[in-house]
C-alpha cells in the first residue's frame, strides 16, 4: 500500500510592473483564487498611471507551476511585466518576526522637494539602520504650467526598526533641515500619533504675523521700546514676566478703543483659515495660550470657533484707558504648560493625544510637554529644542504631521 502524499507548500513574491487599469487586480486575484492561494502581503504604488504591484503568495508545489503559467499569460493579454522570486521558508519567518520592531513615520515637507532633498533625508534614516517600508505622497500633485504661491511638497517615509540613537538622528535632521530649507518631523508610529485630540496654539506671530503688544505701543508712541524688549524676551534673553509687566506699563493712557482697529486688521498667518477649517470638521479641541492679550484672542475665537483662550487682561480705568497694569495671573512659559495638562484633563484627552504649536522661548515648556510640539518660523534657540518645525510653508503644514492628505480635504 503506497503512503500518502505530503503536500507540500512554498512562498512566490509575484511582481507585477506597467501601465494601470480598472479590473486588473481582479483578474490576477480570479486566477490566485480559483487554486486557492493564501495571500501572505500585497502592496501596491502607482505613479502616473504606472503601478508596481507586489503579490505574496503561498500555495502547494502542485499549484506553483499552474498558478505562474496562468499569470504570465494574463500578464502578456494585459500587457504588464511580471516576474517571481519564490521565497524560502526560514526568510519568510525572518521577515514575519520583524514585526515587533518599532515603526516610526518621518514626514518632509518643503515649498518642493528635489532629489537632493530626499537623498539627505534617506541617508539618515540608513545610517540609524532604519528601513523604509513605504513612501506615501500628501500633497496634491503640482501644475508645471501654473504658477501657485501657495504650492508645497510633502511626503511621508513609513520607517521600521528602531535608530541606533534616536538623538543623533533628530540632530542629523535638524541639520538637514536648515541647510537644504525643508521641513520634517519624526514621530512614533503608535496609536497616539493617529487619535490628537487636543491643538494648542500660541497667537502671536503664531496664528498672526504680528505681536499684539507692538501693534498697541506704535499707537501710544513706544514702538521701538516695546519691540526691542519683546525681541529680547522672545529670544530668551530676560525673564517673560518681567519684560511683560515692562512693558504694559509702557501703555499706560492709551485709549482702548484702538484694539477693535487692531483685530479688525490682524494679519492671518498664511494656512490658518484652512487648518482651522479642517480641524474643526474632524472634531479636534482648539485652544490659543498666549503671553498676548485676551481681546485679540477672543477676536479669533469668534472668527474660528476656537474652544479656548487663555491670554493676560489689561486693566482699563473708567475712563476707557489703558492703566499700564495688566489683571490676573500673567500667562508665561509655565503656565501654558500648566494650561495644555489642565484642558487635556477637563477634555479627558491623553497628554500624548495633545499638540503644542509656538515660535517663542515662552512657548517652549508647552511644546516640550504636549505629544506632538511642533517649533513654528522659531526663534533659533525654540528651533534647536523642539523635535519638530516648520519653516517653509503656512501653518496648515501642521497637517501633514497628523497624516492628512490632500486627496481627504478635496484639495487633490
Amino acid at each position: 500500500m503506497k503512503g500518502k502524499k505530503i503536500i507540500q507548500e512554498e512562498q512566490i513574491l509575484i511582481r507585477i510592473n506597467g501601465q494601470d487599469r480598472p479590473g486588473l487586480t481582479a483578474s490576477i486575484m480570479s486566477i490566485l483564487a480559483r487554486y486557492d492561494a493564501q495571500i501572505l502581503d500585497m502592496g501596491q504604488a502607482d505613479i502616473h498611471s504606472t503601478l508596481s504591484l507586489g503579490i505574496l503568495i503561498r500555495t502547494t508545489d502542485d499549484n506553483s507551476g499552474k498558478v505562474m503559467k496562468e499569470l504570465l499569460f494574463k500578464a502578456t493579454e494585459l500587457n504588464v511585466n511580471i516576474g517571481f522570486s519564490p521565497i524560502p521558508d526560514d526568510e519568510y519567518e525572518e521577515w514575519v518576526d520583524q514585526q515587533g520592531k518599532n515603526r516610526y513615520i518621518l514626514t518632509i515637507i518643503g515649498r518642493s522637494l528635489t532629489a537632493q532633498n530626499i537623498g539627505a533625508a534617506t541617508h539618515v534614516v540608513s545610517e540609524q539602520g532604519m528601513n523604509i517600508d513605504s513612501i506615501r505622497r500628501l500633497t496634491g500633485r503640482q501644475s508645471i504650467l501654473r504658477q501657485d504661491s501657495n504650492v508645497r511638497a510633502c511626503i511621508e517615509l513609513s520607517l521600521r526598526g528602531t535608530p541606533h540613537d534616536y538623538d543623533e538622528m533628530q540632530a542629523s535632521l535638524m541639520a538637514m533641515s536648515h541647510e537644504q530649507g525643508i521641513d520634517f518631523s519624526l514621530q512614533k508610529d503608535n496609536m497616539y500619533r493617529r487619535m490628537r485630540r487636543l491643538i494648542c496654539f500660541d497667537m502671536d506671530s503664531t496664528l498672526i504675523q504680528t505681536e499684539c503688544i507692538d501693534e498697541l505701543a506704535k499707537c501710544a508712541g513706544v514702538g521701538q521700546q516695546v519691540a526691542d524688549i519683546t525681541e529680547r524676551a522672545m529670544r530668551g534673553e530676560i525673564d517673560f514676566r518681567e519684560s511683560f509687566t515692562e512693558r504694559v506699563k509702557l501703555l499706560k493712557g492709551l485709549d482702548a478703543n484702538v484694539m477693535q482697529g487692531i483685530a479688525e486688521r490682524l494679519p492671518i498667518t498664511e494656512g490658518v483659515d484652512r487648518l482651522m477649517r479642517v480641524l474643526k470638521k474632524c472634531g479636534y479641541k482648539i485652544a490659543i495660550l498666549s503671553g498676548g492679550f485676551t481681546y485679540f484672542g477672543e477676536y479669533l475665537q469668534r472668527k474660528y470657533g476656537i474652544d479656548y483662550v487663555y491670554a493676560n487682561e489689561l486693566e482699563i480705568d473708567e475712563n476707557n484707558k489703558l492703566t499700564g497694569r495688566y489683571l490676573g495671573e500673567i500667562v508665561d512659559g509655565r503656565r501654558k504648560a500648566e494650561l495644555l495638562k489642565l484642558i487635556a484633563q477637563v477634555e479627558k484627552v491623553n497628554l500624548a493625544q495633545t499638540i503644542a504649536v509656538g515660535d517663542g522661548a515662552n512657548d517652549l515648556p508647552m511644546i516640550s510637554e504636549a505629544g506632538l510640539g511642533i517649533a513654528f518660523h522659531a526663534k533659533p534657540r525654540v528651533q534647536a529644542t523642539a523635535e519638530q518645525s516648520i519653516n517653509t510653508i503656512g501653518l496648515d503644514g501642521v497637517l501633514y504631521f497628523l497624516g492628512f492628505k490632500d486627496s481627504y480635504l478635496g484639495d487633490e
